[in-house]
């Protein structure tokens, strides 16, 4: 293997919107990340709506235009 060619290695700390934050191997030192298994609803059971832009404002007028 060629030397000094590969990354450096580090225990990254992921933080995620809702609070969470804990430790992974990866080659960057820091993670931010929008949902984890803390709040993702496939494991909580529950829908968290992650809205930013309005879209599921809109995507819930057009629903109920085409219902019409």
């Amino acid at each position: 293997m060629k030397a000094e060619i590969h990354p450096q290695y580090h225990q990254a700390q992921v933080h995620c919107v809702c609070g969470t934050t804990f430790t992974v191997g990866s080659t960057v030192e820091s993670i931010r990340v929008e949902v984890c298994a803390n709040c993702h609803p496939f494991y909580t059971g529950t829908q968290n709506i992650v809205d930013t832009a309005g879209q599921v404002e809109r995507f819930q007028r057009r629903m109920e235009r085409s219902k019409r």
